[in-house]
């Protein structure tokens, strides 16, 4: 069996989880959010347990079997504490501010760079060179991120740009340092 996937899910108190054939809700106190899963997979509630089973040992079923059981916890743990990316933006120049619900971003173009708040995420400028995005799903909230790292990811040779807090820029030198 699938070691991620015959792992029990355990619901928090303050959690409501319904499912209705292949469509699973989950309700908690960051919002509620829906999914419906792969007909292949069976998805049990016992008591405050969610099982995930599938009904052979096929390559496809085995791959679906795990990714069902992690988008389920996924669900879990985002109406219950919800994810967040942190982003750094490094550069002479470079400043990201909230104005509304748009994060507006000056990255060394000839125009600013506008980003609108989309329903889900919340966009977060605790200073001008730091941008904090959460919500409660884990997909939205990363695909968000990487759109706004993409409108300038950081380059190897002075490092500027915007990166994930956690992201190691692996520097190069310049064409000077060669010649030697």
């Amino acid at each position: 069996m699938s070691r991620i996937g015959k792992k029990p899910i355990e619901v928090p108190s303050g959690v409501d989880v319904k499912i209705e054939g292949k469509k699973i809700t989950v309700k908690g106190p960051k919002g509620t959010m829906e999914r419906t899963i792969h007909p292949n997979i069976d998805v049990v509630m016992e008591g405050s347990v969610i099982n995930v089973t599938r009904p052979d040992d096929s390559n496809e079923n085995k791959a679906l079997h795990g990714l069902t059981r992690t988008l389920v916890a996924n669900m879990v743990e985002g109406v219950t504490k919800g994810f967040t990316k942190n982003l750094e933006i490094n550069g002479v120049g470079y400043r990201a501010a909230k104005q509304g619900k748009d994060l507006v971003m000056n990255l060394g173009y000839s125009h600013q760079v506008i980003m609108p708040e989309i329903p889900g995420i919340t966009i977060e400028v605790p200073a001008p060179n730091k941008i904090v995005i959460s919500g409660c799903d884990k997909e939205m909230v990363g695909q968000f991120a990487a759109e706004v790292r993409a409108k300038r990811p950081p380059e190897p040779y002075k490092g500027k740009g915007i990166k994930y807090d956690y992201e190691v820029i692996r520097r190069k030198e310049g064409k000077a340092g060669k010649g030697a």
